[in-house]
């Protein structure tokens, strides 16, 4: 039987007089390519005059745009779901024939595609020293994503961080220290850096 998680979302301002807002954007909706069965959702606004858009960005990322049309002193934003914790191999997709060893190269038209994925700041110091260490032999490209990932989670000390934002993938290195979202950001940065050298 799988376990039912129920997760609330509250953002609550209050003001010591009336101010307008601008229109708000926000991103509180799993996407429809979501993975995880989503059993309910509801998103609940004050004031309650406001008016609701439902937008998809080019991701495909719910976007709810919300406009006030007066005047408030309160605002309040509340995501209410449930979610089913089902099990699923992480590993159930398949690699287009070019990429199933790494390195690779993308074929020219997938590569354009994928141009805003690959788009990457020059390699910081203790970036491309850390990817010197990497093996360029050729390997299954799944079996080479779980040995970097596997090294990073090794070498990288698991942090809960609760300040806001991601830190850059030279600091995390220099720390050797950072929370899920700071070691993720560090493994994208890496391939991305591997894929330019490979091109």
């Amino acid at each position: 039987m799988a376990i039912h998680v129920s997760l609330l979302h509250r953002s609550h301002y209050t003001y010591d007089h009336a101010v307008a807002h601008a229109p708000h954007l926000v991103r509180l909706r799993p996407a429809p390519h979501c993975r995880t069965p989503i059993l309910s959702y509801a998103l609940h606004v004050f004031p309650k005059k406001h008016f609701i858009n439902w937008q998809q960005d080019p991701f495909s990322n719910y976007v709810a745009r919300l406009a006030f049309p007066d005047k408030t002193t309160e605002l309040l934003v509340e995501v209410d779901l449930i979610a089913e914790m089902s099990v699923f191999n992480p590993f159930d997709f398949f690699l287009e024939p070019s990429a199933e060893k790494f390195p690779f190269k993308y074929e020219p038209g997938l590569r354009k595609e994928l141009a805003p994925f690959l788009e990457t700041a020059p390699a910081t110091t203790l970036v491309a020293d850390y990817l010197k260490d990497v093996s360029r032999a050729e390997v299954r490209s799944i079996v080479f994503l779980v040995q970097l990932n596997l090294r990073l989670s090794q070498e990288i000390k698991y942090l809960i961080r609760l300040e806001a934002g991601v830190q850059k993938p030279e600091e995390t290195l220099r720390l050797r220290s950072g929370s899920c979202r700071d070691t993720s950001w560090l493994l994208v940065n890496l391939f991305r850096q591997l894929i330019l050298q490979g091109s």
